[in-house]
Order: structure tokens, then sequence, then C-alpha cells
């Protein structure tokens, strides 16, 4: 009944050490594992100017027009609600984290979505770290990209810092296939893809960046559309991402300045949620892996992931192979 109450409430934060014992030496990639879409933007700070990266437009606006861009931009880019223990109580199991350096932020990294966080990456892996401390049979993956104006210095006091947080907890990317198995019986819980190959030639314990397949559209049909021509052509080696989640462009951002993702996600939610649960894991051409979506706490999102891995038990035997 205590499983059964937590789930009703959304809350699923030991998840994998309840995965029927079938499960436990399939691939993590042939898991299906939920994920959240730009996993830091609740914390986004109006005080900090847009992005370098955004389109020259959008960061004239800001410059003429900072306390009308600002708020704007933020209530486009705030796609999360929750700090990241509570996305992991939740059930989310792949955290999307895109590291920037403010232009006046001081040594400090940050996370950026059209403008930046107010937490610093320090903060946010401590609190992941905590959690996972208090929940040593779940694994989380990390995918850091985007590094928006990070120097050299930069990447090599990020990677240090990650490494010495997670230590031994961090499953190397030249070990076997991960399964939830082998990383019980290694103590290991995080695996790193870090998008910069430079870095991850350096560091054994990092992995290649994971690949994202989001459709670029606000309209959801379009976003299934995109997602089911992709998996006719396979699904990638290893983990990859099939992204729920909705975007907008600039123009679009500025010309509705008083609506925000969060409406437009309710909108589009049960069409994409309703594809997801038809969806099934494993190594197949279509086989999904992890599926990330926006607002992940206001929904059965988690809950619907976790539950696509009891098709693998319908299967016999089931896949243990790396998708070729």
């Amino acid at each position: 009944m205590e499983d059964e109450e937590r789930r009703r409430l959304g809350g699923n934060p030991d998840w994998m050490s309840r995965l029927p014992g079938e499960l436990l030496d399939v691939p993590l990639w042939n898991l299906a594992l939920p994920g959240s879409h730009d996993s830091m933007s609740f914390c986004l700070d109006v005080s900090s100017p847009v992005l370098r990266s955004e389109p020259g437009f959008l960061r004239l606006t800001d410059r003429l027009f900072p306390c009308w861009t600002r708020p704007c931009v933020s209530r486009w880019a705030t796609t999360q609600q929750s700090v990241l223990s509570d996305q992991c109580d939740l059930g989310i199991r792949f955290l999307d984290l895109r590291i920037a350096r403010k232009p006046k932020g001081g040594s400090k990294l940050f996370f950026a979505h059209g403008i930046y966080t107010l937490m610093t990456v320090k903060e946010a892996l401590d609190e992941l770290a905590t959690w996972l401390d208090a929940h040593p049979k779940e694994i989380v993956i990390i995918s850091c990209t985007h590094f928006e104006s990070l120097t050299d210095e930069d990447h090599i006091q990020l990677v240090e810092f990650i490494v010495m947080l997670f230590g031994n907890k961090l499953c190397s990317s030249q070990e076997d296939t991960p399964t939830l198995r082998s990383c019980w019986s290694r103590g290991q819980q995080v695996v790193v893809s870090y998008d910069d190959q430079q870095m991850v030639m350096q560091h054994p314990e990092l992995w290649t960046g994971v690949p994202y397949w989001y459709a670029d559209s606000p309209d959801p049909k379009k976003v299934i559309a995109y997602l089911e021509d992709q998996q006719r052509g396979g699904r990638p080696a290893g983990f990859y991402v099939t992204g729920l989640n909705l975007t907008e462009d600039a123009p679009y951002v500025l010309l509705h300045p008083f609506q925000n993702m969060r409406k437009m996600t309710m909108k589009a939610l049960s069409l994409l949620l309703r594809w997801a649960s038809e969806q099934r894991p494993g190594g197949e051409v279509a086989g999904v892996n992890i599926v990330c979506c926006d607002f992940v706490e206001v929904s059965q999102f988690c809950s619907l992931v976790i539950d696509l891995n009891s098709k693998l038990l319908a299967a016999r035997p089931v896949c243990t192979e790396t998708p070729k």
C-alpha cells in the first residue's frame, strides 16, 4: 500500500531498486528512464542578461528594454518547477544540465536557458550528491552540454570538481556495459555525459554526449511525427533521448509576451503522454531509452515511463546486448 500511495502521488524515489530481477542485467540504455528537459530552468535569474548565443535582435531588445525582455524570456524558458532532489524523488534519472559562465559572474559557473540561473553548478551538484547518498541503488545520468562562454580552464576545473564530488560513484565509460546489477556491485550511481570530446578523451570517467531527439516545434503533432520518423531510421547505440518537449523560437516569444511554456505544455501533454505510453524500451529499432519532458511534476509522466519497463518482461529472453 505504501508503494501504491507513493506512486499515486507521483513519487518514485527508489524505483530502480524495486525493478524485477529479470531487468537487473539489462543495459541501462535498454531501459526506459524518465528525464527532465532543461532540468535547472526552475531558477532563472530575471536580473541576468539574455545569452550571447541568442539571436541578435533578442539581445538588442534586451539592451533596450531589459525590464520587459527578461521576464518574457523567463516565462518561455522556464520548463521545470522543482529542484533536482525533488525531480529525482519523482523518478527522474536523466538531468539535462546546460552550463554557462555569466558575463559578470566571476569564476562561478551557472546554468542557462535563454537567461542564466540563480543557482550555481556547485550548489546543484552538491544537492544531487546528497540525494544519491540517501538512495544508494538509484543511478542518475548527468548530461553536461552547451558550455556557454566557458574557457579551457573552466572545463578543467568543472571536471575536476565532478570527479572529486562523486568519486567512486562515477560509472566509467571504459568499463563493461552498465547494468543495474553491475553498477550496484561497484557502488556506482552516476553516469556523466560531457559534450566536449577533448575532455572526454582525457577523462575515462566521462561519457560522450548523449544524442537528444527534439522536433524544434511548438506543435505536438509535429513533435510526434518527427520522433516517429527518427525511429524509422533506427535508434542510436548506447544512451539516447526521446524529447517530448515543445520548442518555440525568439519571434514567437516576443509576440506572445504574456503566455508561457507551461500553458503551451499543458495543452499538448495528454497527446504526448499517450504517444509515450505506446512506446517500448529495448534494443530494437524503435526502442526508447531516456524520455524527457517539461514540467515533470504536473503529470504521471515519470510513472508512465517507468512502467514501460514492464514490457520487457513480456519478451523472452530480455535483450542484454549493446544495440548495433
